[in-house]
């Protein structure tokens, strides 16, 4: 009989684990975009520079639009073929990676 009542107080007993609430810590993950401001300028307001870099890299494209930032980081929309994109440059004509 003690057995018995020694079993069970082991198995009641182990219920007892499986029936704690689990916390779950929840992760509050906050992300902020940092958008640039780029103003329109006029294509011949582009240094030569960045259009030479144009030419020699994609010799096919067509300067669409272009944009300069505060830090004098140009914005190109350009089309080449029948596909449009954008590339950045600095005032130097080096490409940069956004």
């Amino acid at each position: 009989m003690k057995k018995l009542i020694v079993s069970a107080a082991i198995v009641l007993g182990s219920f007892s684990t499986f029936a704690t609430p689990v916390l779950n810590a929840k992760k509050v993950l906050q992300t902020v975009n940092m958008q640039e401001e780029y103003t329109e300028i006029k294509l011949e307001e582009v240094p030569a520079a960045i259009t030479e870099a144009l030419k020699k890299a994609y010799p096919d494209a067509v300067l669409d639009k272009a944009y300069v930032n505060a830090n004098k980081e140009y914005k190109l929309d350009i089309t080449q073929g029948d596909k449009k994109g954008n590339l950045f440059a600095d005032a130097n004509g080096k490409w940069i990676q956004k």
